[in-house]
Order: structure tokens, then C-alpha cells, then sequence
């Protein structure tokens, strides 16, 4: 219950500090070429079709995961991400990183073995690139990392800079 309270007094900074980020005009070079990437038209279908299976409405929250991780892994549910709020958990607080560390293709790990959800972004080696490249456009210019909120092990905690860089539009 905790968690889940700590979530939600969290997420009126974090969308603020998301609207502050998408006010500001990149300088022109900064600019991106394609359209922006959003959730409502991008990153909702995209996660509806490819981790709706056990990520869907059915799912847990991150907070009733959290309580019983390995019932739910079992039953192979994850924590869900059918909703904006639920997925910004999973990227940015209380458990950032997560979705990066999940989805990333390897190239930016040591071992450069890919995220254990990577293989769900699609039916072919394409298909997952270029999913995994809009979801990355989508967290913003240098903000995919594999940071943790806080230290753990060999995973370094997320810094103030790599948290600026998150733009995540809506």
C-alpha cells in the first residue's frame, strides 16, 4: 500500500516535470525529423499489441506485483501497462529502468544479451528493431538507460540528467 501511495503522490512531479520538458523548444538541429512520438498514437497500440497478453487490463499493478512476484510469474503476468500512468511506473518511478531493462536489444549491456521481454516486440529481428526504435523516441533523445531508481548491485542508480532527459509525451 505504501508503494502504491508513494506512486501516486510521485506522478503529479513526474507529469510536471514531463510538461515542463515538452514546453521547451529543442534548438533547431536538436529537432526531431519524423513526427513526434506520443503515447495516445504510438506507444498505446504498440504496447496493446505486442504485451497486452500479460501486461493487459487482467494484469497486476506494479504495487500487487511487487507483493507477490512469484505467483504472478508463475501465472505469467507482469506488472500491467495498458494505461499511461502504469507504464510510466516501469520507466521512470518507483521502478525505473525497468521497461529498458526488459525491452533493450543487448547493445547496451556488457554481456549484450537482450532484455528478457525483447523477444515480444515483434515476429522478426526488423520488427522488434524497429518497435524497439520508436519506444526508444518515444522516452526521449539519450534518456534509455538501464539505471535503477537506486543503486542495486552492478546497476547504477538513475541520475538527475538521465531523468531530465525523459520526455514521454502523452
Amino acid at each position: 500500500m505504501k508503494l502504491k501511495l508513494v506512486a501516486t503522490l510521485a506522478m503529479p512531479a513526474l507529469m510536471a516535470c514531463t510538461d515542463a520538458a515538452a514546453q521547451e523548444e529543442p534548438a533547431p538541429a536538436a529537432r526531431p525529423v519524423g513526427p513526434v512520438v506520443t503515447y495516445r498514437t504510438h506507444i498505446a497500440p504498440l504496447i496493446k499489441a505486442q504485451c497486452a497478453e500479460c501486461h493487459g487490463d487482467d494484469a497486476p499493478t506494479l504495487a500487487e506485483f511487487k507483493l507477490n512476484e512469484e505467483k504472478y510469474k508463475k501465472d505469467k503476468l507482469g506488472p500491467r501497462t495498458d494505461t499511461y500512468a502504469d507504464l510510466l511506473q516501469i520507466i521512470a518511478y518507483p521502478d525505473h529502468g525497468a521497461l529498458m531493462r526488459r525491452l533493450d536489444d543487448g547493445t547496451n549491456t556488457p554481456d549484450k544479451k537482450p532484455g528478457n521481454m525483447y523477444k515480444n516486440l515483434g515476429e522478426t529481428d526488423a520488427e522488434r528493431a524497429a518497435n524497439l526504435k520508436i519506444i526508444k523516441a518515444w522516452v526521449g533523445e539519450g534518456a534509455w538507460n538501464l539505471n535503477r531508481w537506486k543503486a542495486k548491485g552492478d546497476v547504477p542508480g538513475i541520475t538527475k540528467e538521465q531523468m531530465d532527459k525523459l520526455q514521454l509525451k502523452y
